[in-house]
Formats: C-alpha cells, sequence, structure tokens
C-alpha cells in the first residue's frame, strides 16, 4: 500500500499550464558595478556584469549571472529560456527554513504541495515533479528514486536557481519542467563570520554559524614571490523542538567544510564535505481524505494539527554525507578546464502509521468516524557519485564572439531498499487514542537498483551582428540500468536490466537590444533514464488474464519536446530582471496506473504542458525591493493506460498560481535599518481526482517580515499563512490529501563581523 501512496506522489509527475505573457523587456547590459554608484555605461558595464560569479553572492534579490543555463558564466538575459535566482539575502528575508520554502515567490513552481513535509522538498515546475529526477547541487545531479534522497539544508546554500524548461542537452537528464540547482557556499575572498539563532511558534529553536577565513600569505609561504594562497570556510546548524502537528518533534544537524587552493591566478582547488543527521517524528496533516478536510462531514472536519500515527512507533532517522572537489584552471586566455566531482549517501530508516481513507472507506459522510490507517516501515540506502569534466573557450572569428564547452559526464545512483507494510488499527479522528497494539509488517519490495550513464556534451554561444545571441547544443548519452530483485513475502518477479541511449540538443536565438530587451526562442528535446519497472502480472494460459505470476520490465526513458519563446529585460537605470515566456512542451514515457488484468503499471502516459509565465525581480532603489511572478498552465493527458482519462488535467497542481513581495528599508533618520515587507500567495484552484470530478479550491495567503539592522546585529520577524488560513494544498486522490502549513511565526537574531 506504501507504495502505492509513493506512486501516487510520483504519478503528480503530470501538471499544468495556461496563460498571459508580458512581453517586458531584459538585458544583462550596464553594470551596475559594485556599490559606489557608478554610472558609467560603456562596454565596460558589461565587462563588469561578466566578472560576476555564477556561483557567488548575490547582490539584494537580483543576480545578473548564472551557470545553470549553460554551464558557463553567462548573463540570465542572455540564456534561451527562463531562469529564477534565489541569493541569500532573498531566501534569508522571506524566512526560508526549507529549500521549497525559498521558491514560493517564483514563477513556474509549485512548492510543497504535501504541505509542511519537514523531510522532502517538493517542487512542481510546469507541471510536472522535479523532487526526484530535477534536483541537481552544484551543477551535479542528485539522483532519487522513492525513499532514496538527498535532503539539502538551505542554510548550507549560496543561492537556489530554477531553470524552467527541458535541460538534458546540457545534464543527460533531469525533469522536464524544469530542475531545481542548488548553489552550494564557497570560501569566499574576505574574512568574515556569522552567528545567528532563531525560534519559532511550535517550538522548532536553531542555532547556526558560518564563518569564512583567508590565510594571509606571509604565513602560508615565506619569501615566494607569488605564495599560494588559502580559504576555506565552516557552516554548520543544529535545530530541533517541536512540529507543525501534536506529538511532531525531532532533531536536526548539520555541517560542512570546504577548503579553496589557488596557487596562481587562474586556478582554484576547491575540496568540501558535509555530513547531516536528522532523527525526528512524523507530523500529521497529510494522507487525509477529500471529505473531511476539502468537504465537511457529520463529524465537521479533520482537525490540521492533529498526528494519526503511533508515538511509541513513529521514527524518522536519516544519517547522509557527501565529499567532493571541483577545479578550474585557465591554460591560457583562452581556454579554461573544469573538473568536478561528488560522493554522496545517504542511510534512511522511516517507520509510521498513516491515514488511508474512513474506516468503512466511505468517500461521503457516514456513520464511522475513525480513518483506516496503513503501518509502513523501510530501511533504503542511497549511493550517488557523479563527476563533470569540460573545457571551455573564449575567441573571436570573422566577427562572431564565441564560447564553446566540451565535455564528458559520468553519473551512477545505486538505491538499496526494502519496503514493509500491514493493516494497522483504526483511529478515532477527533479523539485519537494511541497504543493499540498493531500488527508487524510484511516486506513487498526488497530490491537493489543500479543506474550507470555517461554522456558527452558541446555547446556553442555565438554573438553576431551587433546583438544576435545564438545557442546551440548537442548531447549523447549512454545508460545501463540494474535492478536485483530479492525473494519477498510477496512475489515481485525476476530481476530486470535495460540498456540504451540517445541524443538531446537545443538550440536557441536571441536579440539584445541597446537598452537591455532581449528577445528570444527556443526548442529543446529532453531524455531522462528512470529507475524502476513495470509490475506485469503474467497470462501463461493466454486467456486474457492473469494467473498470479509476475514479471518485470525496466522503465523506458522519458522523453519529450519543449518550445519556448519570451523576452527578458535587465533595465539600465535599476537592477532588475524582467522575464516573461510562453511555452508548449510535451512529455512521453509518463509512468500510469492501469485497469488491465495484465499489468500493474505502464508507459503509456503522454501529457502536454502548455501555459506562460511572468516574473519580477528588482532592487528598484536603495530602499525598495521587489518581487512578482504569474503562471497559467493548460496541462493535459494526451495518452493513458486508462483511455477515459485522456483529455483530463493531473490531480493535484493548481492551474494558476500567483505572487508578489514588496520589501521597503529605510536607511536614513531615527528608523535607520528598519525594514517592512509583505506579500501575497495565490494557489488557483486543482483537481482532486482522475477522471476529474472533485475540485480543490484556490487560496491566497499573506506574509509579513520585519527586520532591524545596526552595526552587526540584526533581528527579524518572519510570519507566513499570516491570516492562518485553513486549506488544502493538493490532493491525488480521495483519501490522500493534504492541508497547507498553518501560520508560522519565526524570530532570528544574527550577528557578523
Amino acid at each position: 500500500m506504501a507504495d502505492v501512496i509513493y506512486v501516487g506522489k510520483l504519478k503528480s509527475v503530470l501538471l499544468a499550464g495556461v496563460a498571459l505573457a508580458l512581453l517586458t523587456p531584459s538585458h544583462h547590459a550596464a553594470a551596475q558595478q559594485a556599490a559606489d554608484g557608478a554610472t558609467a555605461l560603456e562596454p565596460i558595464a558589461v565587462t563588469g556584469q561578466r566578472q560576476e560569479s555564477g556561483t557567488g553572492p548575490v547582490d539584494g534579490y537580483v543576480a545578473k549571472v548564472t551557470t545553470t543555463g549553460s554551464k558557463t558564466d553567462t548573463p540570465i538575459a542572455l540564456v534561451p529560456q527562463s531562469i529564477s535566482v534565489i541569493g541569500r539575502q532573498q531566501m534569508d528575508d522571506l524566512g526560508a527554513m526549507k529549500t521549497d520554502e525559498a521558491v514560493r515567490y517564483s514563477a513556474g513552481v509549485f512548492a510543497q504541495p504535501f504541505g509542511e513535509d519537514s523531510d522532502t522538498n517538493w517542487f512542481y515546475i510546469r507541471g510536472f515533479d522535479a523532487t526526484q529526477t530535477g534536483v541537481y547541487r552544484d551543477g551535479m545531479q542528485l539522483y532519487s528514486y522513492a525513499f532514496g534522497n538527498f535532503f539539502q539544508d538551505p542554510y548550507l546554500l549560496e543561492r537556489v536557481e530554477v531553470l524552467r524548461g527541458a535541460s538534458s542537452a546540457l545534464y543527460g537528464g533531469g525533469n522536464i519542467g524544469g530542475i531545481i540547482n542548488y548553489v552550494s557556499k564557497r570560501p569566499l575572498d574576505a574574512n568574515f563570520g556569522q552567528v545567528e539563532v532563531g525560534i519559532d511558534n511550535y517550538p522548532t529553536a536553531f542555532a547556526a554559524f558560518d564563518i569564512n577565513r583567508v590565510i594571509p600569505n606571509d604565513l602560508v609561504t615565506k619569501g615566494d614571490p607569488l605564495p599560494p594562497v588559502w580559504k576555506y570556510r565552516v557552516t554548520g546548524k543544529i535545530e530541533g523542538g517541536d512540529g507543525n502537528s501534536d506529538r511532531e518533534d525531532g532533531f536536526r544537524g548539520v555541517i560542512q567544510g570546504a577548503a579553496t587552493y589557488s596557487p596562481d591566478a587562474g586556478t582554484d582547488l576547491t575540496v568540501y564535505a558535509n555530513y547531516q543527521h536528522v532523527d525526528q517524528k512524523h507530523g500529521g496533516g497529510d494522507f487525509l481524505p477529500y471529505y473531511g478536510t476539502v468537504k465537511s462531514t457529520i463529524f465537521g472536519r479533520i482537525p490540521r494539527d492533529e498526528n494519526y500515527s503511533e508515538p511509541d512507533i513513529d521514527r524518522y532517522d536519516r544519517r547522509q554525507a557527501m565529499v567532493g572537489y571541483e577545479l578550474n584552471h585557465d591554460f591560457n586566455d583562452v581556454w579554461t578546464v573544469n573538473s568536478k566531482a561528488r560522493f554522496a549517501y545517504a542511510d534512511l530508516k522511516e517507520a509510521q502509521l498513516y491515514p488511508f481513507g474512513w474506516n468503512a472507506f466511505l468517500t461521503a459522510p457516514g456513520a464511522d468516524d475513525a480513518l483506516s490507517r496503513i503501518r509502513f516501515d523501510h530501511h533504503t540506502e542511497s549511493y550517488s557519485f557523479t563527476t563533470d569534466n569540460s573545457v571551455t573557450g573564449k575567441f573571436s572569428t570573422g566577427g562572431v564572439e564565441h564560447t564553446v564547452l566540451f565535455g564528458v559526464d559520468y553519473k551512477f545512483y545505486g538505491i538499496d531498499e526494502v519496503q514493509a507494510s500491514s493493516v494497522g488499527t483504526p483511529i478515532d479522528v477527533h479523539h485519537p487514542d494511541y497504543g493499540a497494539a498493531q500488527p508487524g509488517t510484511t516486506p513487498y519490495i526488497d530490491e537493489w537498483v543500479k543506474l550507470n550513464q555517461v554522456g558527452v556534451y558541446a555547446q556553442e554561444q555565438a554573438r553576431f551582428g551587433g546583438g544576435f545571441i545564438a545557442t546551440l547544443n548537442g548531447r549523447y548519452d549512454r545508460y545501463w540500468l540494474d535492478g536485483d530483485v530479492k525473494n519477498t513475502g510477496f512475489d515481485r518477479g525476476p530481476d530486470y536490466s535495460r540498456e540504451g541511449g540517445r541524443f538531446s540538443g537545443r538550440a536557441g536565438l536571441g536579440y539584445e537590444f541597446a537598452n537591455g530587451v532581449v528577445p528570444y526562442v527556443s526548442v529543446a528535446s529532453t531524455f531522462n533514464p528512470l529507475v524502476g519497472a513495470n509490475l506485469i502480472q503474467r497470462d501463461t494460459n493466454g486467456d486474457g488474464f492473469a494467473d498470479g505470476t509476475f514479471g518485470r520490465t525496466a522503465f523506458k526513458p522519458e522523453t519529450g519536446v519543449q518550445y519556448e519563446a519570451g523576452v527578458k529585460w535587465s533595465p539600465t537605470w535599476f537592477p532588475g530582471l524582467f522575464t516573461a515566456s510562453i511555452f508548449e512542451l510535451t512529455k512521453k514515457n509518463v509512468v500510469t496506473g492501469t485497469t488491465s488484468p495484465t499489468t500493474i503499471q505502464s508507459q503509456l502516459g503522454e501529457v502536454r504542458s502548455r501555459g506562460v509565465e511572468f516574473e519580477v525581480q528588482a532592487n528598484l532603489t536603495e530602499n525598495w525591493k521587489f518581487l512578482g511572478s504569474f503562471t497559467a498552465y493548460d496541462l493535459k493527458i494526451r495518452k493513458d493506460a486508462v483511455a477515459a482519462l485522456v483529455g483530463d488535467q493531473p490531480f493535484l497542481v493548481p492551474e494558476v498560481l500567483g505572487s508578489a513581495f514588496l520589501d521597503y528599508t529605510v536607511t536614513t533618520g531615527a528608523l535607520k535599518g528598519v525594514s517592512l515587507g509583505g506579500g501575497v500567495r495565490y494557489l488557483g484552484k486543482s483537481w482532486a481526482d482522475q477522471p476529474n470530478t472533485l475540485r480543490v479550491p484556490y487560496a491566497t495567503l499573506f506574509d509579513a517580515a520585519a527586520r532591524y539592522q545596526w552595526e552587526n546585529y540584526k533581528i527579524s520577524l518572519n510570519v507566513t499563512n499570516l491570516a492562518d488560513k485553513r486549506y488544502v494544498s493538493g490532493c491525488q486522490g480521495l483519501y490522500t490529501c493534504s492541508y497547507g502549513e498553518g501560520r508560522k511565526a519565526l524570530v532570528k537574531a544574527s550577528y557578523t563581523w
């Protein structure tokens, strides 16, 4: 059953889009060079912008350069796809304590569809689930499958970047709707430190530190004319306390260290490692029936802060480690080599009871106010190794400025998992009584699955004709998937394997006007190898019905194509980025359920997402900063094993998303250092089931922020869902709805030096 529930979350891989494109201009031009207010608008402005690192700190809310859409330091306005960069200050101002909270004000992204969910960061981009195959860190994929994921704490990050649309030509996989790229905090060129503490109203408290040091040259090598340079950064955080729901509590700690060695001006070698431990009890608020959450029953509604697990059984224990390096070396003024690799390991043990409909499996008000429960546990070990090696060249020929990139990358993902479940005892909705004896669990999955993939790629970014920018990408990948299925109480069938290869590409063309407006068009194909297999019930006697034996067929890679057109504008008189885009993308080989008597899962699915997005990130003045976004989709199932679903919209995801956040800082007078901010988020209606018969209503949420900074001290207050609105964030059928998080107030205090 737990497998069914999780597959339900995977099936949220279908989502939505429709709407409106505001053709506002965008530009990478004039350089807003440091903070000295220089107004020179010559080509030096562009040079200054290009000197900004695509992985470094962001000034206010507006980043100018990114590596996520090109693997090279490229002005965001010149990438022929829609991109959002959420920097450290924006995360802090919004009070983001999880990475999925950081993207709440970003276009095209539906985050936290299952409410708070403290152990997983959930992202849906342009209608498709990016949680498993669409999450990257420092440009290398953090692949995950089932419960074999890698949790990331935002305090370790400098940026969270959203690349919307197909990205296989760059990364050899990834969700077709878009990817999330976490950019790690790296050692910087100045000595600084920060300590921070905070507490919310649950209460959960935390303490964190971030220390960066540059070792003086004369302490490294005395007497050398060009001594080597070392810098290092250590970041850590501990957090613990109660959670959003009753009987939810826990502790988590994470520490990260990084050191950079720069023997000369053209060479940097960074090595890093981090370790995380999470020990907590689950919260409630999800896996709840539609009638009792969205719709009231004769018993009223199910309390949103109640917890229907068993305190003596409930457990979530994660131990996770990563280690890696990144090397950059300039051979000369033209060619630069980049090499990076990372190994990650996670060991996760989890146990809980979760609701699965009313005790009588009612879909309408009835006479039994008890919830059925499933007992579930698993032990999952995940292994990830990735490496990416490339060479970049910058040169001119015949009036064309070239930036070329050639590379080869490799990734390995392995998951060793055992999942087990049983039917637990019912529990009263309004007066839960804990401690009833629970049956033991029976394994239904016990397997070791390995995915190997190697790819070679090339990219050309060409500037010509006084303003044209052409981007061409080509890539070929080869993959090998092997599943070792072990015997369990439920026969899952024999081992399975699949191998294959495919080309993917991207072509984009834009034109940069002198005022900073950059209209663009692009087309990109996608290729996304999947872990897992169809479970086939065999028909050995040919009568059209299953005979009780099973077979396995490894999933084929997802494929698809995206078309996008848009316009970006980076104003010359204030730092800002305006983006409007319209797109259509189709995803094939979607894993679906079926009512066939011989097949439990199939890959007959095809889903089309068509829509528009608009986003603003702006440091309007020294005092004002603004975020705004609007997204609308038309998401349709084009093919499915269940013919009746063709033409429907996938459940869970809203059809329309919108947000706005305005921040004002007093810079003079008696109130100097005071900042006030306010935001509004709109989650449109979504479907609760398939076929589409039941709706989840829209929700409008308000956020507020206040800060006071003097000298090296800062205190802040963030309140999300200010009105404490009760709402359902989404449903995946009649028995799997989730409450959105209620009011949360977070107070923080920090000291920097």
